[in-house]
């Protein structure tokens, strides 16, 4: 019984074990839960730290991301929108396949609760050619 409780448990956090692994240079995601949920999809929980000055590659999701930034302030790149400036207290959601990529403004991390609704079995990031 504790086997399969044990054998559970691990693939459970698997989505969460990507979350991290797949974080781009110099920044990094803390996986915070994962949930099978809605059906096909895996939903993702994380908090994403963005140090001063680091900028992600420009990128894409299977799915939807929304975000919040809880400290510091952010560009964020969307292919076909303006820029967009947050600064803690504000949010964002990124559609599925749309190119993107984030900047820390200033000489403060950046502190962003992210959650990511993603096909199952499909990476977490895409690199934009």
């Amino acid at each position: 019984m504790l086997r399969i409780l044990l054998t559970a448990l691990s693939l459970a956090l698997l989505p969460a074990a990507a979350l991290a692994q797949d974080a781009p240079a110099g920044i990094k995601r803390i996986p915070l839960q994962s949930a099978d949920f809605p059906a096909g999809y895996e939903t993702l929980l994380g908090v994403t730290e963005v140090p001063p000055g680091a900028q992600s590659s420009p990128n894409s999701h299977p799915g939807l991301e929304t975000g919040y930034v809880l400290e510091g302030e952010v560009t964020i790149s969307i292919a076909g929108q303006a820029h967009m400036v947050l600064k803690a207290g504000e949010s964002y959601t990124i559609s599925a396949g749309t190119v993107h990529h984030v900047k820390a403004v200033g000489d403060k991390a950046a502190r962003i609760v992210t959650t990511y609704v993603i096909e199952r079995g499909k990476p977490l990031s895409t690199p934009a050619p």
